[in-house]
C-alpha cells in the first residue's frame, strides 16, 4: 500500500462497513471505525473472525490491533487519508453526515460513501466546492472483503486526481475499480441485479420455477458464465466466428421481442409473503442460518476468485 494511505475512517458498523474494516486492517490500514451504536466494540469483535477467514493471509489479532473504535465522528476522522461512509441509504441523512465529516476531516483526505445508488452529485449539492472536490462514490459489492468490484462514480464537481487516487486506492486493496463515465442511480452492477431480480421474482410468482430451482438455474448456467465472461463478451463468442455481429442480425430481433415480454411483477403483500417464505424455507433464517451459509459463500466467491486469478 501506498504512503499516502495509512489511515481511514470507516463512519457505519453494518455488514459493509465491518467488512471494509477488516479489509483496510488486512492492507497496514490503521482504521478508526465510528457508529452510535452502543455495543461497538462486540460487534467488531463478533465479525472479525468470519472476516479473517475470507481475505487470504488475514489473522484476527492483527486486524484486531489495527481497528480502534470510537463513538465520536470527530475522532475518527480527524487523521483519516481515506473516509468511508456507509450510512443508512438516505439522501438528507447522507448530505448532513458529510457535512460533518468535512468539517472535521483533513483537508486532503478522500471522501468515499458506499452508496449503493444515490448519486455523489446529489450529496454534495448543498457543500462547498472544496469538500465536493473530494467527495465520490466508491460502491462495493457486498461482501466487499470478497467481491472485487469497487464502482468508482465521481460526481460533475469531483476533482479528477480525486477521483484517480481513489481509483488506484481500490486497486491497490486487490479490488477490481471500474469508474462510471456518468452518474446514473443504482450505477451499473445494481441496476443489472435489479433486472435480473425482476424478472426473477415475476417467474416465481407466476409458478414457472420455485425460487430454489430459479438460483440452481442462475448457478448452473449464467452465473458461472459471467463469472468468467460479461454479457457482451458472451454474445460475441456465441456468434462464433461471425461474432456478436452474426448474433444481432440473426437472433437480435428475436431478442428484442422477448424484452417485451418481460415481467413486471407487483410486491403485493400477498407476493411478498411468498417469495419470502419459499426462500426462508430452502435457505433458513436466524443468525446460525445466516453465519453457515454466508461462510460457504465466502468460500466458494474466494475458490472462483483464485481460479480466475491464476489465469492472469
Amino acid at each position: 500500500m501506498s504512503p499516502r494511505w495509512t489511515s481511514a475512517a470507516v463512519v457505519g458498523a453494518g455488514t459493509i462497513g465491518l467488512a471494509w474494516a477488516a479489509l483496510f486492517a488486512a492492507n497496514d490500514i490503521e482504521v478508526r471505525i465510528t457508529d452510535p451504536r452502543e455495543d461497538l466494540d462486540e460487534a467488531v469483535d463478533a465479525a472479525l473472525p468470519m472476516l479473517a477467514e475470507s481475505i487470504p493471509g488475514a489473522e484476527i489479532e492483527r486486524l484486531r490491533a489495527r481497528i480502534t473504535t470510537t463513538p465520536d465522528l470527530a475522532k475518527a476522522v480527524e487523521t483519516a487519508d481515506l473516509v468511508q461512509e456507509n450510512g443508512p441509504e438516505r439522501l438528507d441523512f447522507k448530505q448532513r453526515l458529510f457535512a460533518e465529516i468535512a468539517e472535521h476531516a483533513p483537508q486532503d483526505a478522500v471522501l468515499a460513501s458506499s452508496s449503493s445508488g444515490i448519486v455523489a452529485g446529489d450529496i454534495a449539492a448543498e457543500l462547498p466546492d472544496r469538500v465536493a472536490a473530494r467527495l465520490l462514490i466508491a460502491h462495493p459489492f457486498n461482501p466487499p472483503q470478497v467481491v472485487p468490484l469497487v464502482e468508482i462514480v465521481p460526481s460533475g464537481r469531483t476533482d479528477e486526481r480525486v477521483a484517480n487516487e481513489a481509483f488506484e486506492f481500490y486497486r491497490a486493496l486487490g479490488k477490481t475499480p471500474v469508474r462510471l463515465h456518468k452518474e446514473v442511480s443504482g450505477f451499473v452492477a445494481n441496476r443489472l441485479q435489479s433486472a435480473v431480480m425482476r424478472e426473477s421474482v415475476s417467474l416465481v410468482l407466476r409458478g414457472v420455477v420455485s425460487a430454489e430451482e430459479l438460483d440452481t438455474v442462475m448457478k448452473a448456467s449464467l452465473g458461472g458464465r459471467y463469472a468468467t465472461i460479461g454479457p457482451f463478451e458472451s454474445f460475441h463468442l456465441g456468434g462464433g466466428p461471425g461474432g456478436i455481429r452474426h448474433m444481432m442480425e440473426h437472433l437480435g430481433r428475436g431478442m428484442a421481442q422477448r424484452w417485451q415480454e418481460l415481467g413486471e411483477p407487483e410486491l403485493t403483500d400477498e407476493a411478498i409473503a411468498e417469495i419470502v417464505a419459499q426462500t426462508e424455507s430452502s435457505y433458513g433464517t436466524g443468525e446460525s442460518a445466516y453465519i453457515e451459509r454466508a461462510r460457504q459463500r465466502d468460500r466458494k466467491h474466494s475458490t472462483i476468485n483464485n481460479a480466475l486469478n491464476a489465469e492472469e
